[in-house]
């Protein structure tokens, strides 16, 4: 039998998914949140993702790693997904892209 072949999934198309996800409480995706630390893509297609949250309180604490990863999953051929969720360094609001913050009423 012989490996199956899969295309290679990039950066890009991973960003896009991850732009799809919004934090519950706050109306911007956390890509441009500035929850997303690393994302790492493997030649097998395998995608580990370091993530963090707004406050280790947050409601979504639970819910937001598990949407990543079920849409990271939907992605086709992709290997394993992996979505660790790290308190270090902590989340501020610095952290979000000049998009977010305008959205938000930073400037």
């Amino acid at each position: 039998m012989s490996e199956e072949v899969r295309a290679p999934i990039n950066r890009e198309h991973v960003v896009q998914i991850l732009k799809t996800i919004y934090d519950p409480e706050i109306p911007v995706d956390i890509y441009e949140l500035g929850l997303i630390y690393d994302i790492q893509i493997d030649e097998n297609n395998n995608i580990s993702i370091k993530m963090t949250l707004t406050a280790p309180s947050c409601p979504a604490a639970q819910s937001l790693p598990i949407q990543v990863k079920e849409r990271l999953m939907q992605i086709p051929g992709a290997g394993n997904i992996d979505v660790e969720v790290v308190w270090d360094p902590p989340w501020n609001a610095d952290m979000m892209s000049d998009a977010a913050k305008l959205q938000l009423g930073y400037f």
